[in-house]
């Protein structure tokens, strides 16, 4: 876990941020990488039951937008000359969907709808969570 985040309105959020480069598809791979270990997913359900109700585990995923990449994105935040898109899945939905990625490494991911499904801008969250 990376952050502790207390807002003034439930839940509080444990999140583990999973810092992504968001590139063309034509370039090689998936853009929409959203991988992550399964002892990450284990870990974060644990510090969820630790916490209690009032808390909700949390990956969010942060994506370093190439510019030929940034056209299409509601929300990009601008640091040092480079693009992010940040989104979160609740860890507890991201276990339901998730799928073995590699089994020696032992990562887990999600498909690709799952993630469009599952994911939601941070901008938009915590909006409504911290009014």
């Amino acid at each position: 876990m990376d952050f502790i985040v207390y807002a003034p309105t439930r839940p509080h959020l444990l999140v583990d941020v999973k810092g992504r480069r968001f590139a063309r598809s034509s370039d090689g791979g998936h853009p929409w990488e959203n991988w992550a270990t399964a002892d990450d997913v284990d870990c974060l359900l644990r510090w969820e039951q630790c916490f209690g109700d009032d808390f909700r585990a949390a990956f969010v995923f942060a994506y370093d937008v190439e510019a030929e990449a940034a056209e299409g994105f509601p929300e990009l935040f601008r640091f040092r000359d480079r693009a992010y898109a940040f989104y979160l899945v609740w860890v507890s939905e991201y276990l339901h969907s998730m799928r073995q990625r590699s089994e020696k490494w032992e990562t887990v991911s999600l498909p690709a709808a799952e993630y469009r499904r599952l994911r939601r801008p941070l901008d938009q969250l915590l909006n409504v969570t911290l009014g």
